[in-house]
């Protein structure tokens, strides 16, 4: 069975109230200068202008990460709440679940109460967990093993940002270098990352009104046989590259190191995440016959707009000319959402009718954490 595979409805929820660039300190805490000055340099490169925090100024959580993408689910169903009953496959991808067990994915099953025992995965990773959750769903459609799929990308990332989570290493390197300053590897995350979720029903026939995006391919490659670790959490990397997991610590050197926290390789990052992906874009485009002329538009995900000139320039010297003007992404508005920010630009898309049948549409999702990357082909219908 090869059914052709639709999108027909997407859906976003955003926690609380936006929140400004000069309020996120209120959230995240800045106890001294250093953190004041990281935030001015990543704000100011990064482009983002608000974000959403599932936490109040206190700390506490409002919602987590389950719930975040269990209430993006419902409003996929908020006007026939009973259909919700027929979904048979639900997938989740996230870079920040509650905990290592139960998975991400049973445990927004859990907040689903009018859902059916049903088929659930819970695609790990980082950014492209979302769209590998989104491939699965594709998959499970186009071979009949799935008619009414349920997709979500969600992150809450907040409330390991905030300073709190720090404090126990600040405190060290202040006994021991009487320098209390964390490293700009971990505070370079604090000031890029918004919590959030996005869903997306995937189903064998478009819907019966409005536009739905048909799938016509989804392809993802990993390059980590030539990269380190870029960004991590759980785990550190040594002054000789060293990569030491948290189960090869003591709860001491946890805490006081910070371990849990998501730490980013600034330098490998720009060194490699634009150069890499591209070949498999461009290779991508030539095998589904599709030229960059007829993109009509592209959803980059791009952690911050710092990349947007330096990944138009690096596709440019490939021969790859997509103009800026068909690019879109919604990141000054929502932020970094991980594995969400995919569904949430597309939502957006939709929502405010920008779609017209017939238009191309090519997703581009990089991840840093050790250099993957998944691209798609969508179709209006």
């Amino acid at each position: 069975m090869n059914n052709e595979v639709y999108i027909t409805r997407l859906s976003a929820f955003l926690p609380n109230e936006p929140i400004s660039n000069d309020e996120m300190g209120q959230y995240l805490g800045m106890k001294h200068e250093q953190s004041s000055k990281a935030k001015y340099l990543v704000l100011r490169n990064n482009g983002i202008k608000c974000r959403y925090y599932a936490m109040d100024k206190n700390g506490k959580a409002t919602h987590t990460n389950a719930q975040l993408a269990a209430i993006a689910v419902e409003k996929l169903f908020e006007k026939r709440p009973n259909e919700l009953s027929e979904v048979d496959l639900l997938t989740c991808g996230t870079s920040s679940p509650d905990q290592w067990m139960p998975s991400h994915a049973v445990m927004v099953h859990g907040w689903l109460k009018n859902s059916k025992a049903i088929e659930v995965t819970s695609p790990s990773g980082n950014c492209c967990s979302g769209m590998h959750a989104l491939k699965y769903a594709w998959m499970c459609v186009k071979t009949g093993q799935s008619t009414k799929a349920v997709v979500t990308g969600s992150e809450r990332t907040s409330r390991i940002m905030n300073y709190e989570s720090f404090e126990a290493e600040a405190k060290k390197l202040a006994q021991m270098e009487d320098n209390p300053y964390i490293s700009f590897d971990k505070e370079f995350l604090r000031w890029m990352l918004s919590d959030g979720a996005a869903a997306a029903l995937v189903e064998n026939k478009p819907a019966a009104e409005g536009n739905s995006l048909r799938i016509d391919a989804v392809e993802g490659i990993s390059y980590a046989n030539i990269t380190e670790p870029c960004m991590y959490a759980a785990a550190d990397k040594t002054p000789d590259g060293t990569f030491v997991s948290y189960m090869d610590m003591n709860p001491v050197e946890i805490i006081e190191n910070s371990v849990l926290n998501i730490k980013q390789d600034t330098k490998m990052l720009s060194k490699y995440i634009v150069d890499l992906g591209s070949d498999k874009l461009i290779e991508m485009l030539n095998t589904h016959r599709l030229k960059a002329s007829e993109i009509d538009w592209f959803l980059p995900h791009i952690s911050s707009e710092f990349f947007r000139n330096k990944m138009d320039e690096g596709f440019r010297k490939k021969g790859l000319i997509i103009p800026q003007e068909k690019w879109f992404t919604n990141l000054s508005q929502v932020g970094n959402v991980g594995a969400g920010s995919i569904y949430l630009m597309m939502e957006e898309l939709m929502r405010t009718n920008r779609l017209k049948k017939g238009q191309r549409m090519v997703l581009a999702v990089p991840e840093s954490a050790r250099f993957s990357y998944v691209f798609a082909i969508l179709t209006v219908v």
